[in-house]
């Protein structure tokens, strides 16, 4: 799924290839080198042992002066050289002077606490593209906040370095390009403890939480194992060979020699021979499909019956959101089209003439530009509609890829294809710096997975916390907000399911999640709402970082007993009185279900700090879901502090990403 900016294609397979030599050459030093990540203006985290290091001429004898104190080490075999200095209170500006064959000074240094900032999307949002954003560009003064911000780099290996960056004071003229969530999180951090805050931005839109894992730990995975060792070569002639094996599967599949005589755009017509046609089911990201890679152009068709007496009346199309474009045909004449939108509903009038009553076809060829591909709404929102009645078009279709215009990610274009590569280039130059933790704002692209992400986001976390070699690294991130169009009756979710996995996550020590099911937009995977993501944020900071008399969670769920035909809700008095965000005290956003499973709106309401749920169709209930939904809108329980309870169930029955892997 395309969730940002078109930036995967920038990249070139010729400069990948070049990358990896590079990676292996043996570097040559005629002066001192400093990382890209040490330069003036930084923020060094205080409390913990600083690391300064970098490269310089084999056995060449490197000083550096810092705060009073100098060391100096010998660069070894590789060039590589490194000086420790001890733990140091918050404090500076500070300078700081490399001495070898050459000499290197950094000034404006601030001893203080570093966070890194990572995710896909929501993470990368910028401050100018969030709610208000004139006023708070206009008064982001914070000279003791500095950011920087990592640039995309995808890498098969682990890499020392990255090039490009310097850190910069927080100011009207450099805040609007920086991750929103870091910069709101950091400045609500910073206006309670006055301590420096050093922000490192290194995120990428649309990324799975594979690509930000180490392969030492992704290959812990049993399901993962063989895609690790597929996706990254030991070198660039078995990145090409890997990539002719997989263009000949798929030519053999569906035919692609047979298709490259044929005009493609004649399969949008009746009589279409449909021999190299495979089943694939609708909605859902080709990529999940047994399709991983692929951009390009694909199309799919599929049957639908007409009743007579419906034939002539007005109909609807919808498709729902297609990623990234479609042109669509019914009986082969042309309904609608949109152009590389991916997060637009596609909804199209039928003019009259073009059904017939029986048997029509409809034919849709879907354009990917990069990242994922297809259908991804809702089954429900994929339908033939006339008046009272619908037709459900999800299910199984056929699909076909056309030769003319197939293109497979290669390694260097697609972060999502190469477990580890953003570990590798993105985390991994980090790894010197001690930081007091990070943020983490992510799980989007793993939604189709979320029970596997019950064991990819722990992993991840232990992953970083070792790579720092850093146990008491705290952890922070943001439960995935409300989107998409609510649903009118209690549903299976995909993202529901992922929430549920990042909950769970919670049993990690030093962690804490933003619950935000609230702040959301139906209509926009981006909520331009970041201003509440890093307060809240920043309260589980607060809380378990500086010690700070904050409530940092709303209402959590504790246990459940059972009365009759109601269930009686507890939970942690630790987070405050619970409120009912409502002028009449109603709850909303609870379902009950009986032993048949089958899930119906409840009635819920608050009595002595407790929520009692019923519903006149279950008489003997034995679970309750709240906010379990892609977008729980309505959903309104609350603390006394106006933090939104988190989605829950008490029943532990397989959802819809259960054994998906």
């Amino acid at each position: 799924m395309r969730f940002d900016s078109r930036s995967l294609g920038a990249f070139k397979t010729a400069l990948l290839v070049l990358a990896i030599a590079l990676i292996f050459a043996s570097p040559a030093y005629s002066i001192v080198k400093l990382p890209g990540v040490l330069t003036s203006s930084m923020v060094l985290q205080r409390n913990k042992e600083i690391k300064i290091w970098g490269w310089a001429d084999k056995s060449e004898k490197v000083s550096v002066s810092f705060n009073k104190l100098t060391l100096s080490a010998k660069a070894d075999t590789d060039g590589k050289w490194m000086v420790v200095f001890p733990a140091m209170k918050e404090g500076g500006p500070y300078s700081m002077t490399i001495k070898g064959k050459n000499t290197i000074v950094l000034d404006n240094i601030l001893l203080g606490d570093v966070y890194i900032c990572s995710g896909q999307s929501n993470m990368e949002w910028v401050v100018k593209n969030t709610n208000n954003s004139e006023s708070e560009i206009a008064n982001a003064n914070y000279p003791e906040i500095r950011l920087l911000t990592i640039p995309k780099n995808l890498q098969y290996f682990p890499v020392d370095d990255v090039e490009g960056v310097k850190w910069t004071i927080c100011s009207p003229e450099t805040v609007g390009s920086f991750s929103a969530v870091g910069y709101y999180f950091g400045r609500e951090v910073y206006k309670e403890v006055k301590v420096p805050i050093g922000l490192i931005n290194t995120s990428w839109g649309g990324t799975n939480i594979e690509a930000w894992t180490s392969k030492e730990y992704i290959s812990r995975v049993d399901a993962l194992k063989s895609r690790v060792e597929e996706a990254i070569p030991q070198s660039p002639e078995e990145l090409k060979a890997s990539q002719q094996k997989k263009m000949n599967e798929l030519s053999s599949r569906f035919g692609l020699d047979n298709a490259k005589s044929q005009n493609t755009e004649t399969w949008s017509l009746p009589g279409t021979d449909l021999t190299f046609w495979q089943d694939i089911e609708v909605p859902g990201l080709w990529e999940g499909k047994g399709l991983a890679d692929i951009d390009g152009f694909i199309w799919f068709r599929r049957e639908f019956v007409i009743p007579e007496n419906l034939v002539d009346k007005e109909w609807t199309l919808s498709l729902g959101k297609v990623d990234d474009g479609d042109i669509t045909y019914i009986n082969g004449k042309l309904v609608g089209q949109t152009k590389d939108k991916y997060d637009v509903t596609r909804v199209y009038s039928i003019p009259a003439g073009i059904l017939t009553p029986g048997i029509n076809f409809i034919a849709v060829r879907v354009e990917d530009t990069g990242g994922g591909g297809g259908f991804y709404s809702p089954k429900d929102d994929i339908k033939l509609v006339c008046d009272a009645t619908e037709i459900s078009l999800s299910g199984t279709w056929k699909c076909r890829l056309t030769p003319e215009s197939l293109k497979i990610s290669t390694g260097g274009a697609n972060p999502n294809a190469i477990p580890s590569s953003l570990f590798n280039g993105m985390i991994n130059p980090l790894l010197n710096l001690a930081v007091t933790g990070a943020i983490w704002y992510q799980g989007e692209s793993n939604a189709s997975k979320a029970y596997q992400y019950r064991t990819l986001f722990p992993l991840m976390i232990e992953n970083w916390r070792a790579s720092w070699k850093q146990q008491d690294l705290h952890f922070f991130f943001v439960q995935l907000a409300n989107y998409m169009a609510p649903d009118v009756q209690p549903v299976e979710s995909e993202w529901a399911e992922l929430r549920e996995a990042q909950t769970m996550t919670l049993s990690l020590p030093l962690t804490g999640m933003a619950v935000t099911t609230d702040i959301g937009e139906a209509n926009d995977i981006h909520p331009r709402n970041k201003q509440d993501v890093g307060r809240r944020l920043a309260l589980q900071a607060l809380k378990t970082v500086y010690n700070k008399p904050v409530v940092n969670n709303g209402p959590v769920y504790k246990s459940m007993e059972f009365e009759g035909e109601i269930i009686i809700l507890n939970f942690d008095h630790e987070f405050g009185p619970l409120l009912a965000k409502d002028k009449y005290g109603y709850l909303k956003g609870f379902a009950i279900a009986g032993k048949d499973r089958k899930f119906y709106w409840a009635q819920a309401r608050i009595f002595e700090n407790k929520v009692f749920v019923r519903s006149e169709e279950v008489p003997d209930p034995i679970a309750v879901r709240y906010a379990w939904a892609n977008n729980p809108d309505d959903a309104n329980l609350y603390n006394e502090e106006g933090l939104p309870a988190s989605p829950f169930r008490t029943d532990e029955w397989e959802g819809l990403t259960f054994g998906v892997e």
